[in-house]
């Protein structure tokens, strides 16, 4: 094993120990991190904001590589991670090598100053540094937790936001209700980035069109402003002027369309011109 894996490695470990006797979702510490690394959430490429409950990973997926199809460089922020720390990181299409990593945990424990903080704040905050310090076109964020008080949501100002089908999940931080679940979601909406949203039931569709209404952008929400379907092994994605007709995904499940169309509804609405139909195909 490596010095550097070794450093990374005990880095996370001494992180941990500072995680809250008590979970406080809260964007206090987040933010007075942040203010001590020079703010690197407001120094990011155009981001692309994805909370939800369902096929958050997945859109993540579709909105990554259709981008990549286009030529353009991505950072992606995700969690968790299945083998190693690193798969949360990618920067400018390559995962984030470990003694990359090893550097910027070591910068940003040295800002927290042993202040309390959570495990996910914490490397959010390494994540964002290490994007602000790599040049790239486009940045996707997933969501950790809810969305109100994730430590991704000190993004002041993404370019869209997408909300992924929402349903009851941790309940215990979130409310008891599909409606109140769904307010937390919402909070990734944000004035000056329209937002793109899965087919939601139909209480969800209320709170998500208030939530656009209040911060005075536009909500595109799949089975009113667009839809996506498979005919004849194709994806069909309908917007209001225009239709696409896609390869299907290569992930499984009759599910899967939708996640895709949701993402091609986002990068749509995100108007690169770099990212036109044929690169959507191949992506």
């Amino acid at each position: 094993m490596t010095d550097h894996l070794r450093a990374h490695d005990a880095a996370l470990e001494r992180l941990r120990a500072l995680h809250p006797l008590k979970i406080d979702l809260s964007l206090d510490r987040m933010r007075r991190l942040c203010a001590a690394l020079d703010n690197p959430q407001d120094r990011l490429p155009p981001v692309i904001h994805v909370a939800g409950t369902n096929g958050k990973g997945s859109t993540v997926a579709y909105l990554r590589h259709m981008a990549e199809a286009a030529g353009l460089e991505v950072h992606v922020f995700t969690s968790p991670h299945l083998v190693r720390f690193v798969e949360r990181i990618r920067l400018a299409g390559t995962l984030i090598t470990e003694a990359h990593l090893a550097d910027v945990l070591e910068r940003v424990e040295a800002a927290n100053a042993g202040e309390a903080i959570t495990f996910f704040e914490i490397t959010t905050a390494a994540a964002f540094v290490a994007f602000a310090e790599t040049p790239a076109d486009l940045c996707i964020v997933e969501v950790g937790l809810g969305g109100v008080l994730d430590a991704t949501n000190v993004i002041a100002q993404p370019a869209v936001s997408v909300i992924a089908p929402i349903d009851l999940d941790h309940r215990e931080f979130l409310g008891d209700t599909i409606e109140q679940i769904a307010v937390e979601k919402a909070g990734i909406i944000k004035p000056g980035a329209p937002a793109v949203s899965a087919r939601q039931q139909d209480s969800v569709d209320g709170v998500l069109e208030t939530a656009a209404a209040l911060a005075g952008v536009e909500l595109t929400l799949m089975g009113r402003d667009f839809d996506a379907w498979e005919e004849r092994g194709r994806l069909l994605v309908q917007m209001q002027d225009r239709l696409l007709d896609l390869p299907a995904p290569a992930l499984p499940g009759e599910h899967q369309f939708a996640n895709a169309g949701l993402a091609v509804a986002a990068l749509l609405v995100l108007d690169d011109p770099r990212i036109d139909e044929a690169a959507m195909g191949r992506g």
